[in-house]
This record gives C-alpha cells, structure tokens and sequence, in this order.
C-alpha cells in the first residue's frame, strides 16, 4: 500500500502498515532521523502521543529554516508493542534507511532489545522515558529521569506524608521488577514497609488477585509501576473494590495526563504521580509549549512528562549537530554531551559523564480535569544517578542477569 498525503513538511509517503516518511523535493539534502514507537498495541496509550511531541520539534525547527539550511526528515515506524518489532526496525532504519538519530522505546524490555544494535551499529538512540536506571551505554542519551530523579524521592515523600506500610504493584518486565528492588532497598534502611509485591504481565487485565491482596493487607500507599492500558483494568477493579485515594493513595510511576485521558478521572482524584514535568507547571516557557501543541494537534490533547522529553530531546540533538556542523552520528553523540535547554519543565542539561539528563523532580496529585496539582517540587536539578547507591555495580548488574536468564534471556516474562 502506498499513499501521499500532503503535510506541513512537504509530501508524507504511508508505507505499509508501518512507516512514514515525511521529505520535500524543493529542499537541500534532508537530515533524516527514525522516530520509533508503538503506535498499536499495550503500549500505544502512551507511546503514540510522544510521535506528536517529536514532530512538533521537527516542525518548529524546520520552519525556522532546519538545521544549518538542511530540513529534517522524520521516518516513522510502529514497534508494535513487542520488544523483538523494535529491534527489527532499528537496524532497518539504521541500515537500510539510513537516519543519522532514532527517538524512541519505551519500556525498559524494548530499550534493552534494541540497545545490541546501536552498540553493534555505533549508532545513536535518544530514549524519553524515566526508567530503573543499572545502564549506561555510549549510543544512548536518556531524556528521561534516572532513579534518583524519581523513584527514590517520590517514596521518601511519600514516607514523610502518606505512611510506612507500602504494597508493589507493577508489569511484569524489568523496569518494575528493578524499580521495586531499589524500593524495597530503600524502605529497609528507612524502616518503612512493604506489606505485598505482586505482578501483571505486560498488556494483561488479570488483576483481581492482586486487589483481593491490597484488601487484605491494608497498607498506606501503593506504588504503581504498571505500564501501558493494564492500568485501565487495574484503577477500575481498584475502585469496584471501595479503595479510594481517600482510603489508600496510590503514586504512579507511568501515568501521566496522556494516560488519564483514557481512564475515568473522577474516580482518580485524589492518587499521585511522580515526574519531572506536568502539564499544569507554571512556566512562560511551558504555557507556550502547550499552547503550539494544542494548536497543532487539538485544543483537547494535553501532554506529559515522556513527551516533554521527547520534544526537548530534538532540540538537544538539533544543537549538537549545529556546534559540528555535521550529522555524522559519532561527532554528534560526543556533541551531546553537555548540551543544555531551556526546556518547558526548566533548564536540562547532558551529563557527560552518564549521558543522563540533569532535571528536577516534582510530585503531582491528580485533579477533577486530569490535570495534576504540584504539590512538592524539589526546586533544584539533580544529578543523574544510574546506579543506586543500596547496592554495587556488580551486585546491580547480578540482579540484572537474574531477571534475563529467569525470562529465557528476555527482558519481560513471556508469560509461558
């Protein structure tokens, strides 16, 4: 199947189910990266939305002229939700389409998949999503927070103001299984609690088990790693069951305002989240960056954390190439490093060291209009910190190895 469309680059080509190719035949050579997300799938829910923050990156920076005179071209493929897709795409794009950047993954399974191939390649991936952190890698910039720009300040927030006894709940893959180790390390030498620790396997809605244990247990705070539409399923059963936020607040890791849309705020008022952006954020900076979104793709969408790094993460890129005067992706990966914007959530800046993003971190409670009220906010940035101080490298990466050869050198559990 082959279609043209006319779009504000210039002619978009739909390939297949897949693909889209945006080019322009009155334009210098193009610099053509890969955007690669799952537009179908569990994870469409969050990943689809963060295809539209990079475009308008794109779109901002072409209309005022691209880079160095050069357009960008943006090839956009779907992963399909399924690790293995992802891994398959990037090296079509890196190989046979020959983008000089890829923008993409979500999960923690995905990145993990397809990183052999940009190493393999010497290629250059820019990752969105906060994640478990126990990973650095040469050929990955990561917009997206580290564990101590998340994880471990929203559970001593929560500490201080919610309570001690806490209950696990997340997918079943590495970022949860991860995530919750550093909690329960952290826990321990905070002396709060963890009361139950259950998992659902990704894309699944089999979640009754584990409301009849949060019943049964009673504890203070839940703390929500579940990723994708599993999420859906999981607040409803939740709510079905008479826990409110009133009764036990629960503070997502993976839910922003994108993902509320498709659930039923009403019953969520009151539940937290943790990130280094929210929509409702009080910036000059971000009022803008709302507003040109709004415009261009609908005064009812809103944005999250994921796409605010997705959208910062083209401009970071777009100066690294304008201070080498080159897309050759190995000068600009060692361009990367140290970059700095003034992003809608603050300024970021490229750790060198890690390749980690220096950001703050705030958490938000969730409103009647599905926005979040920003209830503490750390007020200054913060090192990345890839590797929790609980436990060493080594002792990191055993638990790592553990997690793989138990799922038969996946990073998910197959679910067989």
């Amino acid at each position: 199947m082959l279609r043209w469309i006319t779009g504000l680059l210039g002619i978009v080509v739909i390939i297949g189910a897949g693909a889209f190719i945006y080019s322009r035949l009155d334009t210098p050579e193009p610099i053509k990266i890969g955007i690669l997300h799952s537009l179908s799938g569990t994870m469409a829910i969050s990943e689809a939305p963060v295809v539209d923050a990079v475009l308008l990156a794109v779109e901002e920076i072409n209309a005022a002229g691209g880079i160095m005179g050069h357009p960008i071209e943006p090839i956009i493929v779907d992963g399909r939700s399924d690790w293995q897709v992802f891994a398959t795409e990037a090296e079509r794009l890196i190989l046979d389409e020959q983008v000089n950047v890829i923008f993409g993954c979500w999960t923690s399974a995905c990145r993990k998949t397809v990183r052999p191939v940009f190493e393999r390649h010497n290629h250059l991936l820019i990752y969105p999503v906060q994640y478990e952190g126990l990973e650095t890698s040469p050929n990955i910039i990561y917009t997206g927070a580290a564990p101590n720009q998340q994880i471990i300040p929203a559970v001593k927030w929560a500490l201080d103001n919610l309570g001690t006894r806490f209950y696990l709940v997340g997918s079943d893959y590495v970022f949860p299984r991860t995530a919750n180790a550093i909690i329960r390390d952290q826990l321990t030498a905070l002396r709060g609690e963890v009361v139950g620790e259950e998992y659902v396997l990704l894309g699944s809605t089999e979640v009754s088990d584990i409301i009849q244990d949060i019943q049964a247990k009673r504890p203070d705070v839940i703390l929500n790693t579940i990723n994708g539409d599993s999420n859906i399923a999981f607040f409803q059963e939740l709510r079905a069951a008479g826990i409110s936020a009133e009764r036990i607040p629960t503070i997502s890791f993976s839910i922003a305002e994108g993902e509320l849309q498709s659930m039923d705020t009403s019953t969520m008022i009151g539940d937290y989240a943790a990130w280094n952006y929210f929509q409702s954020l009080d910036r000059p900076e971000n009022q803008r960056f709302v507003e040109r979104f709004r415009a261009r793709y609908g005064a009812d969408r809103v944005v999250g954390d994921p796409l605010e790094a997705g959208y910062f993460g083209v401009y970071l890129w777009a100066q690294a190439v304008t201070e080498v005067d080159s897309w050759d992706v190995g000068r600009v990966r060692l361009a990367m490093h140290d970059q700095s914007f003034n992003a809608p959530q603050g300024v970021v800046y490229i750790d060198g060291d890690t390749q980690h993003t220096w950001k703050t971190v705030r958490i938000g409670q969730i409103t009647a209009d599905g926005q979040f009220n920003i209830v503490w906010d750390a007020q200054t940035l913060l090192r990345p910190q890839p590797y929790p101080s609980f436990r060493s490298v080594n002792e990191w990466q055993l638990f790592l190895d553990d997690l793989y050869n138990g799922w038969g050198q996946q990073w998910a559990n197959p679910g067989t």
